[in-house]
């Protein structure tokens, strides 16, 4: 079993032995055995806190082998407004629930729950249930890694 301990930046000229593909629940886990997407036992050793994005590469203390984490298809709501004002209102309305929120200049996006969903079409908003990778925020103290959309 390879047991990962450190995070290495994102690098698609790397080649990585394994890939891992993981929810976005699943990349906030620092202490977790998984297996690759092969079959090849896994477990995560990183610092408590650690949250993975897309393209990170992992590696082991002593073994140069590299792990591409990819982030998984998850059912997720897409939320579009007709203006940026729209979509900043339920971003402040979403982040005093406290809830895990991709944020792109276009979108908003979420886990679903029907509660929120009749709350964000209450205020006129249009959501589109879809399976794409989910990519939520990291957290302004928490373990930030710059990512793109």
């Amino acid at each position: 079993m390879l047991t990962l301990t450190q995070r290495l930046p994102a690098n698609p000229a790397a080649i990585a032995q394994f890939t891992l593909t993981l929810t976005a629940e699943e990349r906030t886990r620092s202490r977790h055995y998984f297996e690759s997407d092969n079959g090849h036992p896994l477990y995560l050793h990183l610092p408590r806190g650690t949250v993975l994005q897309h393209g990170d590469l992992l590696q082991a203390e002593h073994d140069d082998r590299l792990v591409r984490i990819v982030a998984k298809p998850e059912a997720v709501m897409t939320v579009t407004a007709h203006s940026p004002l729209e979509l900043l209102r339920a971003a402040y309305h979403l982040g005093n629930r406290h809830v895990s929120l991709e944020v792109a200049e276009q979108y908003l996006r979420l886990s679903p729950d029907p509660v929120l969903r009749a709350m964000l079409e209450q205020m006129g908003l249009h959501i589109r249930e879809e399976s794409v990778p989910f990519q939520p925020e990291t957290g302004a103290y928490g373990n930030t890694h710059a990512h793109s959309h």
